[in-house]
């Protein structure tokens, strides 16, 4: 499966994909604003082969970030939409970019593709996105595709040996397709 955007292709993942991956997942400076990063690439690694061999995947997809241009279609980044509340109809997204594709509007992208996605395809009621306070670019991401803080989870993570906000974003289905 393969979603196309203007600057960028999203294609979910493969085994192929998996060192790639697991090298991204076990970054800790590109999960800065997380409270736990995986640093066993074998572990990393194991969760995604059996997510690929899910036969009857549903509730999770995750997708290759590149560039659309890219015959090679080498790896920036890694797009991810799963199940929130199944019965509500809520899916939760997920993106990150190499640093050195930062700045150029790839972020948005992915995760307004993710949205279309989500909302075309799953049949999404509601889009939620969750980040650190701390994490201004995530923030500022979330507000520029249309999606409202609608809350704050004070003290929720425990980030850098201290007790720190998260902030809650969400879009309903009729507030993406009204923009």
């Amino acid at each position: 499966m393969e979603i196309f955007g203007e600057k960028l292709l999203l294609s979910r993942i493969s085994v192929n994909d998996l060192d790639f991956i697991c090298r991204l997942e076990c970054d800790k400076n590109l999960w800065c604003f997380e409270e736990d990063v995986p640093s066993d690439e074998q572990v990393v690694r194991e969760k995604y082969l059996h997510k690929i061999n899910e036969s009857d995947q549903t509730s999770s997809y995750d997708f290759i970030v590149s560039i659309a241009t890219d015959k090679r279609k080498t790896p920036i980044g890694l797009a991810q939409v799963w199940s929130y509340i199944e019965y509500r109809k809520s899916w939760e997204i997920g993106y990150a970019i190499l640093p050195e594709y930062g700045g150029k509007g790839y972020g948005s992208e992915a995760a307004t593709l993710l949205l279309k996605f989500a909302f075309e395809h799953l049949h999404a009621h509601k889009v939620v996105g969750m980040c650190n306070s701390n994490n201004t670019r995530s923030v500022s991401l979330m507000k520029h595709i249309g999606m409202t803080k609608e809350a704050v989870f004070k003290e929720e993570l425990f980030w850098q040996n201290q007790w720190t906000d998260q902030y809650y974003f969400s879009i309903l289905e009729k507030e993406f397709f009204a923009n």
